[in-house]
């Protein structure tokens, strides 16, 4: 059985962004624009790309 997996991109800069998001940006372990990371799909994934919805891009 196959783990799920989402894709995540990030398409804005966290430039001018609350602390917070910025340390969550991070945590998810995106590092500069365009940068795209392989993630489980957990709830706590899932939480985190929720609350930076505005700054990334997510794909299943």
């Amino acid at each position: 059985m196959a783990d799920k997996t989402i894709k995540v991109t990030l398409v804005k800069s966290v430039i001018g962004t609350k602390q917070d998001h910025r340390a969550t940006v991070r945590g998810l372990g995106l590092r500069r624009l365009s940068h795209t990371v392989v993630l489980k799909d957990t709830p706590e994934v899932r939480g985190m790309v929720h609350k930076v919805a505005y700054l990334v891009k997510c794909e299943d």
